[in-house]
């Protein structure tokens, strides 16, 4: 990607997915129901090779990743956010699982066939990740696995876990652990929450679960770094998601105020209606630049990959609150209707600004590095 624009290949991604989303996606969102993982349409993405394209070898490309998921939430919402928890669950099994982790679990959270899900948040430890306090006990060659998760997605219909959990007491960041869990354990229990917007979600119990030395993710009391890795290549990609909806409530704007009858002519007259899309337009793209430009970062190996994720993150998340709130204030009433594109997207955009690290966690972030000492 040059500095503004796609090269034929990435637009070829995009222009693939949002046509496949259009055509055949967003009819399989529809005949899901709110709230339940939708197989049928994970199934699908998998044999289109949308998920596919999440796993290409031990390295995920993160513009990649940010490509399919605005394409995708252009056009259904549902689809994109399929397609980012398959990537959110399996990503760190791809990135420290051994050969036989990677073996058993990729391929089939590739075909759609295995639900995945990352479970790292709790009650009293969201935000603050390494203040969690489930805790893996030793116990023989393995451990068992005792606390709840909270606000977990697909939880607790997906398949398999990644699971963060202390190994180490009062050692913060430094003692905590990944470990890759079936979800066809013993003492694995759980229930549905229901949020304000339509997305698969849940509290996780783990009741002395038994998981194997051989299920452990990369090196004991290095989870945190296995989840940090993981949410610098996700946070530009939820960006990424805000601006496909962005894009979304903008099209539909310019669409509707042009056929608009109001005040002697259509509301696409009116120099205020007018100054508004403007500024629609360019809070999404502003947004989509910083989102590319994160991206090719992660992907190029760029020193303050951290940063710049949060940066996009934070930048996108808001403007999408924007620029949504606003197609829904053109729109009127209307937008708040039940089943409109608006109420819907009103549902969507709010949660962003929130998981994979509130705003006010990206501002810190941000700050942090700008203080940090410079050789």
């Amino acid at each position: 990607m040059s500095a503004f624009e796609l090269d034929p290949a990435q637009r070829e991604l995009y222009d693939s997915a949002r046509q496949h989303a259009r055509e055949t996606l967003r009819g399989l969102a529809a005949a899901g129901v709110e709230g339940e993982v939708n197989r049928p349409l994970l199934r699908s993405m998998g044999e289109l090779g949308l998920l596919g394209r999440l796993f290409p070898g031990p390295e995920a490309a993160a513009l990649d990743l940010c490509l399919l998921r605005e394409a995708l939430a252009t056009e259904s919402t549902e689809a994109e956010t399929a397609l980012a928890l398959q990537g959110l669950g399996t990503y760190p099994v791809l990135q420290s699982g051994s050969p036989t982790q990677v073996d058993r679990w990729v391929p089939a959270a590739a075909s759609g066939e295995a639900v995945a899900a990352f479970a790292l948040t709790e009650p009293e430890a969201g935000s603050d990740a390494a203040a969690l306090t489930t805790v893996a006990d030793r116990d023989g060659s393995g451990w068992r696995l005792t606390g709840t998760k909270v606000w977990i997605s697909n939880a607790p219909q997906a398949d398999f876990y990644t699971v963060f959990a202390r190994t180490t007491p009062d050692a913060r960041a430094k003692g905590v652990s990944a470990f890759v869990v079936p979800a066809d354990r013993t003492g694995i229990g759980g229930e549905r929450l229901q949020l304000l917007s339509p997305h698969p979600i849940g509290r996780l119990d783990l009741d002395g679960v038994r998981v194997e030395a051989d299920e452990l993710l990369g090196q004991l009391d290095r989870g945190f770094a296995v989840a940090m890795r993981t949410l610098d290549l996700f946070r530009p990609s939820v960006g990424a998601f805000a601006v496909g909806m962005a894009q979304a409530a903008l099209d539909a704007s310019v669409t509707h105020v042009r056929e608009r009858q109001a005040f002697g002519g259509h509301l696409a007259d009116l120099q205020s209606v007018g100054h508004r899309l403007a500024e629609m337009a360019l809070r999404t793209q502003a947004a989509r630049l910083m989102v590319y430009q994160a991206a090719a970062a992660y992907d190029a190996r760029l020193n303050g990959v951290s940063a710049r994720s949060a940066m996009a993150k934070l930048f996108a998340t808001e403007a999408a609150q924007y620029v949504v709130d606003s197609a829904v204030q053109l729109h009127g009433a209307r937008a708040l209707q039940q089943g409109h594109l608006l109420e819907h997207l009103y549902r969507e955009v709010r949660a962003p600004r929130i998981y994979e690290g509130a705003s006010e966690v990206q501002l810190s972030i941000i700050a942090r590095d700008l203080l940090r000492p410079r050789p």
